[in-house]
């Protein structure tokens, strides 16, 4: 039987998107780490305040065209010069220009199931429970409000990061708490 971890997390909402990005940056550059931030919208610099590394999904994206057009090209090859080969109108076996269409179609389909998934992935979802989202004023996330969640290490006091939050503009801080497995 595993021991439940008490966990909690200072959650702050912001009047403006700008409030929110600006305390963000100034909170990592205190040396908060594993913060998140949540609005009804994408912010503009939101992932640079974050501090989070480059999106590594155009690189899923080469990938999985890649392996489509790889797939394509040798599914073809397989099929029209080794296992049932036609010679129609004197053509190659081996005719590249004919391929082109399938092998297009094909890259395209691999590479949007590779970004399909890899988001799924790197997002960590699906993620369906998450302490933050029982806060009854929470729930302005998804219409109006710009919030911060910064984690606490347990045992810690909450009392000078809800004072740093409040300090740099936030509107109502709360403390939240909840078990992880």
């Amino acid at each position: 039987m595993e021991a439940t971890v008490l966990e909690s997390w200072v959650l702050a909402e912001f009047p403006t998107p700008d409030a929110l990005v600006d305390a963000t940056r100034q909170m990592r550059e205190k040396g908060f780490e594993g913060m998140d931030t949540y609005s009804p919208y994408p912010l503009h610099g939101g992932s640079e305040a974050l501090g989070l590394p480059p999106s590594r999904v155009p690189f899923i994206a080469l990938c999985g065209g890649l392996t489509g057009v790889a797939t394509a090209l040798a599914m073809q090859t397989w099929m029209n010069t080794i296992d049932y080969p036609l010679n129609i109108g004197g053509r190659p076996l081996l005719s590249l220009p004919a391929w082109v269409p399938i092998t297009f179609e094909l890259g395209v389909l691999f590479a949007a199931f590779g970004i399909f998934f890899g988001l799924l992935g790197l997002s960590r979802l699906p993620q369906p429970y998450h302490p933050v989202f029982e806060s009854e004023d929470f729930r302005t996330a998804s219409t109006h409000g710009y919030w911060l969640s910064v984690p606490q290490a347990t045992g810690t006091d909450a009392a000078p990061v809800m004072n740093q939050l409040k300090a740099l503009g936030a509107t109502q801080v709360t403390l939240v708490t909840g078990e992880k497995e």
